[in-house]
């Protein structure tokens, strides 16, 4: 049975969910399509790694509240992936399958390799690959000197190798009665007709523009093989280019090589988007709630060129790529709707890497496997100046302007890990001036707008991986809004003003408990904490609005202080598949 069945809008609980066409779902396959490789050594290293970074792990982590360094055993994502439980026919509860993610590679042969004479035809004609499979778009194979030309390829050729690997992928996993090759006295039928296939794509980097051009591109690659992806996710990667200080987007200047790849101009022709786009972070032909952008809040610990390349970035980076770089967004009945993300103190890569990251692992099997999506805004009804800054102010003068910074910390309960960290110390605090928050209508005047309402969070959750009977999925976010910056007439004002004061500051604990007597099926219980741990939680005014789950909690600060904030925290919990 689907184990994504959470939020049956019918009323039905869990168990009762539709099996779906595939019996695997949500384990599909996974391809690993790494980062960019910038000097003919780098790429060179990577051909001799048979996992190309996705094997890489880590001892070190960063403690958040210091900075200081902590022993932290990160293994990798791949050996990561082998641990991860496989579970079965949620139709008597969840069942542990004897299932587990492996890679392609036995007895020193790559099981998806190519046919000489068709790259999309599987090499291998008597097996039948297991359906948790991990394969490698090994695209700098063809670029080395060892096992290529030495010479570089263009972005469009490994979006096409990405096309004829997810079509290998469905021959070897959809063939009948093939010998199994981890059992090979074994014939294997996964019960999955082509039609049915489905494959997840996880990228590092320039390995997010790779699976994007295949996937917007129409003339990189076959339809088929775009239909059957069904999750992206992207870690680090540079959807709207590479900017830096002086020059700003990278030029499209031969000198630099494949660097030219993070070029606005060159990445809208192989992105299949028009010649004239200036942000080239929209999704085409792919749904934007299908991809997950993970992005990296630390340049610092970015060590490439001895640091020149974090230098050269800035902050509010990864220490390459920018953060308002690394998301993505699509285009839905003419509504402009942002993908899924969370931000992590790690860097693009190193020992502190975002890819070999505890958070990074966390928030890629929850997105990809995870049955339940919960989502936060917080909606702000108005504020107060301080006097002395209201002297000066009125809706409609510009000589005045208000910064506001909202800081959120996101975590699952009982985790030593943070799946969402956005703090103004590291410079990834959500930023909105008062004439964002509160734009003009059309009569003119200012007001509060629900479009403007900062996303807190897009949070996903495995109730497989609950650690109690209930199988409750429970999470905490730390929410603050910090002192406003005001400038009057241009000068700062600084009265009465500490710097990283807070206006307001919450924490709330959510947690959604199957429940077939609810309409969903789902009770959902909060509680707010603001100077002891809580101990108790109450019901969530919840009401069914667009599919979810919906329900608010008042924030704000005590009745006529000034400056002063009053509002809501917005949730929402969704059914996710």
């Amino acid at each position: 049975m689907r184990r994504g069945c959470a939020l049956v809008h019918t009323g039905r609980p869990l168990p009762e969910c539709i099996a779906m066409a595939n019996p695997h779902a949500p384990y599909h396959p996974i391809i690993y399509v790494r980062g960019f490789a910038g000097t003919q050594g780098e790429i060179e290293d990577t051909v001799g790694d048979p996992y190309m970074g996705f094997n890489i792990g880590s001892t070190k982590s960063r403690q958040v509240w210091d900075g200081k360094m902590r022993r932290y055993y990160f293994e990798s994502p791949l050996v990561r992936l082998k641990d991860e439980p496989i579970w079965r026919n949620f139709g008597a509860g969840p069942l542990l399958s004897n299932d587990r993610y492996d890679d392609v590679y036995v007895s020193g042969e790559d099981l998806t390799a190519p046919h000489p004479d068709d790259p999309t035809r599987p090499l291998r004609s008597d097996i039948t690959l297991p359906y948790q499979s991990i394969a490698i778009l090994r695209y700098y194979d063809d670029a080395s000197d060892d096992f290529g030309d030495g010479e570089s390829h263009p972005i469009e050729e490994f979006a096409r190798g990405l096309s004829a690997l997810i079509l290998r992928m469905r021959t070897l996993v959809c063939r009948k009665g093939g010998n199994n090759p981890m059992r090979p006295d074994e014939e294997l039928d996964n019960n999955v007709a082509e039609a049915d296939f489905k494959v997840y794509l996880v990228a590092h980097s320039m390995g997010g523009l790779v699976c994007r051009a295949f996937l917007q591109n129409e003339k990189l690659g076959d339809a088929q093989a775009r239909a059957a992806v069904d999750k992206l996710f992207t870690y680090a990667t540079p959807h709207n280019g590479i900017d830096l200080r002086v020059v700003r987007n990278v030029p499209g200047w031969s000198a630099l090589g494949e660097a030219t790849n993070f070029n606005r101009e060159r990445m809208a022709a192989y992105l299949g988007l028009p010649e004239e786009t200036k942000v080239v972070s929209e999704l085409v032909g792919f749904a934007p709630e299908r991809v997950f952008n993970l992005i990296g809040t630390n340049p610092a610990d970015y060590l490439v060129a001895k640091g020149l390349s974090s230098w050269a970035v800035g902050e509010s980076s990864d220490g390459l790529v920018r953060m308002d770089n690394a998301t993505t967004f699509g285009r839905v009945g003419g509504q402009e709707i942002q993908s899924p993300r969370a931000y992590a103190y790690r860097s693009h890569s190193g020992q502190y890497g975002i890819v070999n990251s505890e958070e990074g692992f966390q928030n890629l099997t929850r997105f990809l496997f995870g049955s339940v999506r919960a989502d936060g805004w917080l909606d702000v009804f108005d504020v107060t100046l301080p006097d002395e800054v209201q002297q000066h102010y009125n809706r409609d003068n510009d000589s005045v302007r208000a910064s506001y910074r909202f800081e959120i910390v996101a975590a699952l309960r009982a985790s030593q890990w943070q799946l969402h960290r956005r703090v103004v110390r590291e410079n990834s605090a959500i930023n909105r001036t008062y004439d964002e928050q509160f734009p003009k209508g059309a009569n003119g005047q200012r007001g509060p707008s629900r479009d403007s309402s900062p996303h807190l969070f897009s949070l996903f959750l495995d109730p497989a991986k609950s650690q109690n009977r209930h199988h409750s999925v429970a999470f905490a976010f730390d929410v603050a809004i910090l002192v406003p910056d005001y400038q009057i007439d241009g000068v700062l004002w600084l009265k009465k003003h500490f710097e990283g004061g807070y206006l307001v500051r919450r924490l709330i604990v959510v947690e959604a408990i199957i429940d077939a007597s609810k309409p969903a099926g789902w009770r959902i219980m909060f509680g707010s904490q603001d100077q002891t741990m809580i101990d108790k939680l109450t019901d969530a005014p919840t009401r069914l609005e667009g599919g979810a789950l919906v329900f608010e909690i008042p924030i704000g600060t005590p009745a006529n202080v000034r400056p002063g904030v009053t509002g809501q925290l917005r949730i929402e919990i969704r059914n996710w598949a």
